[in-house]
């Protein structure tokens, strides 16, 4: 008897993820002798990577600069454009940038254990600042802050975790965080109705093609887009789905367009009930009311902004599409409830929200006024 040869079913292969906390390189025109990547690990076990640009100029001033939730370091150093860093470094700073746990360059938002924004201002920023402390010694230390980076950093301050620092730059949201309400509808909706089939949103269509899950979500991202790139439009037409917009489309040089990809990463749903309390109380509020870990940080930083011990800037562009006015909203507030604080508020005609830093002319429009808020502090 002959038997015919069966082939044995196989189940699809699984999407390749990085589960190794090992960083993603920078990319960077400097030299990379220049370059010094310290890696860490928080008091709760998570690695995270600290980078310092040697400046051989022991004496100059130290700026951290904290990214946005889904993006990293990266958004600093852009090689293709005259960037942060390089602006800093011409005008006598030592940056330092950290990739905390909603990093691009880390794995932690598609694999690894779920955080809130409270661990990031418990552990993440505390520990980085502590770091940096002991390199530079009493050295005056700034923070440059951007969106997610920016609101946990206002926890950090306002729980008295990092004390002293010389000036804080807040782009894009601070204290009061306010959406819009298709945003703040789209979010709430879409996290309960995708929390049992997903749990992020990515950004890049060439790794989960056609035939997935995803696939509405970009359709749906496409719907009056001009640009014809699914991950522009996702980002720059749809915020991971929300309807809101993360930039100005013609501010970005067509090398950084091109990177959006790699710059931003997917979107984690388990992080959307912590945001959505924090939209609702259009203030940072602690997500942890049990656990003790957590007693540190106010249960609302608006409440506890008198504990700000450092002036601070407030920087938007006009046309942010994702945060609205929430910087001009903040100014008022600690206007009326903090009169004492030394609190500023600059807005940027015609700019969004990443291109304040992504944008080919930044360097023009918007550095100069972090450097003037910088050197009347140094």
């Amino acid at each position: 008897m002959i038997f015919k040869a069966t082939t044995p079913r196989t189940r699809p292969a699984l999407r390749k993820v990085r589960t190794t906390a090992a960083l993603r390189p920078l990319r960077h025109r400097l030299d990379p002798a220049r370059v010094e990547e310290i890696p860490f690990r928080t008091t709760d076990g998570v690695r995270l990577g600290l980078t310092r640009v040697d400046t051989g100029d022991t004496g100059r001033p130290a700026v951290l600069l904290l990214h946005g939730h889904t993006a990293s370091a990266d958004m600093f150093l852009l090689p293709e454009t005259r960037n942060l860093v390089d602006v800093l470094l011409d005008d006598g700073y030592e940056p330092w940038l950290l990739d905390w746990r909603g990093s691009c360059r880390l794995p932690y938002n598609e694999t690894g254990g779920r955080y809130t924004y409270d661990d990031v201002a418990l552990y993440d920023i505390p520990q980085a600042v502590s770091h940096i402390r002991e390199r530079i010694g009493d050295r005056p230390l700034f923070v440059v802050a951007h969106c997610i980076g920016s609101l946990t950093l206002s926890l950090s301050l306002t729980a008295g975790l990092v004390p002293g620092l010389a000036g804080v730059v807040s782009q894009g949201v601070f204290l009061t965080p306010k959406l819009a309400g298709r945003t703040s509808l789209r979010m709430s909706v879409a996290g309960e109705l995708l929390k049992t089939r997903i749990d992020h949103i990515p950004v890049d269509f060439r790794k989960v093609g056609l035939w997935s899950r995803y696939t509405p979500l970009f359709a749906l991202a496409s719907r009056k887009a001009s640009c014809p790139d699914p991950t522009c439009q996702i980002l720059h037409n749809s915020a991971w789905g929300t309807g809101a917009s993360l930039f100005v489309h013609e501010h970005l040089a067509p090398a950084t367009h091109d990177r959006l990809a790699e710059l931003l990463g997917p979107a984690p749903l388990w992080i959307l009930p912590h945001l959505r309390r924090i939209e609702l109380a259009r203030s940072v509020v602690r997500w942890h009311d049990t656990d003790h870990r957590y007693r540190a940080l106010p249960p609302n930083a608006l409440d506890a902004a008198g504990r700000i011990d450092t002036p601070v800037m407030l920087l938007a562009g006009s046309e942010n599409g994702l945060w609205l006015d929430s910087q001009r909203l903040c100014h008022e507030v600690l206007g009326h409830r903090q009169p004492q604080l030394d609190v500023s508020y600059t807005e940027i005609p015609g700019y969004g929200h990443l291109d304040t830093f992504l944008g080919r002319g930044a360097a023009l429009d918007v550095f100069g006024h972090i450097l003037e808020f910088l050197g009347g502090r140094r």
